[in-house]
C-alpha cells in the first residue's frame, strides 16, 4: 500500500467555493458496490428512493453526527505587535485547550492577546504547529465577538451566513471543522424520510485536528491519527442493534459516523459482548484503510474527499480504491463540485 495508491487529479475549478441553495440541492452521486453502477440524482431524491423502496427502505437507519462546530478561529497579538492566529482544537479544561498555532516565536511561556478576547499563554510546544495555550479565562463567552467559524484553507470565497456551516441537526459544540455530509439534510428532508419509515438517530464526534493533518508517509500505515472524541448515547446503539436484528441496514452519514460506530463496534469485540454495540463514549483513534472488515456500517453518505486524505483511504476501504477512483473520475467529467460545499456520494 502506498500513499500514491489515493491520488487523483482535481481541477481547481471543481472545489465548491459556496454551498448550494437550499441544502438538499446539491448533487449525489450513488455507487453501488456490488456491480459499480453509478446512479446520478440530487440529493432531495432520498425522499423519492425511500417512498418507491430502492436505495432507502422502511427500516433502515440513518446514523448522524450531531457535533456542532464552534467559533475556532482566533486572531491575536503579541505583545510587539505581531499577528498570530489560533485555532483551537480541543478543551482540556475550562481555560486550557489544544490549538494550532500561526506566527512566529511562539514557544513556551509566550504571551498574546485574543483580539476581542483574553489574554493567553502558550504553555507547551506539542506536534509541529500545535500549542497548548491557556487562557486568562474561558474563551467561550467570548466566541460571538472574537470567534471565526475555521473554513477549510481551499475555500476561498467568505461564507454569507455561518449557520451553513452547520448541519441543521448540530446540537453539541466541540468540533473544528462540519461534519459535511450532513450539510446536505433539511428538516423537510428529514421529516419526509421519517413518514416513509426511515428511522434516525445521533451520534457524537467533534472534529479535530486530523482533518487539517495531510498524510504525508509514503506507506500510510505509518501516518500517526490522533484521537477525537466521540459519543453514542443508550438510544443509538439500542436502534442500531434492533435494525440489525431486523434485517435492516445501518447507514453512516459521514466518516465521522462511520468511526464512531465501527468504535463501538470494537470495542464490544474487545469485551467480548454479542450484541453489535453499546453505549459508547470517550476517545477514538480508529484508523480505517484498506483491509478493515466493517461490523456496523452498511452503507455510507459522504462528500468527496481530498487526496491522500485518511478520509479517501476509509471511503476506499468501504467500497473498494479501484471502483472509488473511478466514481470520482465520473463525478470530475459530470461536473460534480467537490470538498466541504460540494455534493455527496451515497455507497450502498
Amino acid at each position: 500500500m502506498r500513499l500514491a495508491d489515493f491520488d487523483y487529479f482535481l481541477p481547481p475549478e471543481c472545489i465548491a467555493q459556496t454551498p448550494v441553495e437550499p441544502r438538499d440541492a446539491s448533487r449525489l452521486l450513488i455507487l453501488h458496490r456490488d456491480s459499480g453502477e453509478l446512479e446520478h440524482r440530487f440529493f432531495r431524491d432520498l425522499s423519492l428512493l425511500a417512498s418507491q423502496g430502492r436505495s432507502l427502505h422502511p427500516g433502515d437507519l440513518l446514523v448522524l453526527n450531531r457535533t456542532r462546530v464552534i467559533p475556532a478561529r482566533l486572531y491575536a497579538r503579541k505583545p510587539t505587535g505581531g499577528k498570530v492566529e489560533l485555532l483551537l482544537l480541543r478543551r482540556r479544561d475550562a481555560v486550557t485547550w489544544e490549538a494550532l498555532v500561526g506566527g512566529k516565536g511562539l514557544g513556551a511561556g509566550k504571551q498574546v492577546q485574543v483580539q476581542g478576547g483574553p489574554g493567553a499563554e502558550i504553555l507547551e510546544v506539542l506536534d509541529g504547529s500545535q500549542r497548548l495555550v491557556r487562557f486568562s479565562e474561558p474563551i467561550e463567552p467570548y466566541f460571538p465577538t472574537a470567534g471565526h467559524v475555521p473554513l477549510p484553507p481551499y475555500i476561498h470565497e467568505k461564507l454569507a451566513d455561518a449557520e451553513r456551516y452547520q448541519t441543521v441537526y448540530a446540537s453539541e459544540l466541540g468540533s473544528a471543522a462540519a461534519p459535511t455530509a450532513g450539510l446536505h439534510f433539511t428538516p423537510r428532508l428529514l421529516d419526509e424520510l421519517q413518514a416513509q419509515g426511515v428511522k434516525v438517530a445521533y451520534v457524537t464526534l467533534h472534529v479535530g485536528l486530523d482533518t487539517f493533518a495531510p498524510v504525508t508517509e509514503d506507506d500510510p500505515r505509518r501516518h500517526k491519527i490522533h484521537t477525537e472524541w466521540c459519543d453514542l448515547p443508550l438510544e443509538t446503539a439500542e436502534a442500531v442493534n434492533q435494525t440489525r436484528q431486523t434485517g435492516r441496514r445501518v447507514i453512516a452519514v459521514g466518516t465521522t459516523s462511520v468511526r464512531v460506530l465501527e468504535t463501538a463496534a470494537g470495542q464490544a469485540q474487545i469485551e467480548n459482548r454479542t450484541s453489535p454495540i453499546r453505549a459508547f463514549s470517550g476517545p477514538t483513534s480508529l484508523y480505517i484503510l484498506p483491509g478493515y472488515r466493517f461490523d456496523v456500517v452498511d452503507a455510507m453518505i459522504t462528500n468527496f474527499h481530498l487526496p491522500k486524505s485518511t478520509l479517501l483511504m476509509l471511503v476506499c476501504a468501504f467500497a473498494g480504491r479501484e471502483k472509488i477512483l473511478a466514481a470520482y473520475e465520473t463525478a470530475i467529467r459530470e461536473g460534480y463540485r467537490f470538498y466541504s460545499f460540494g455534493d455527496a456520494m451515497f455507497i450502498l
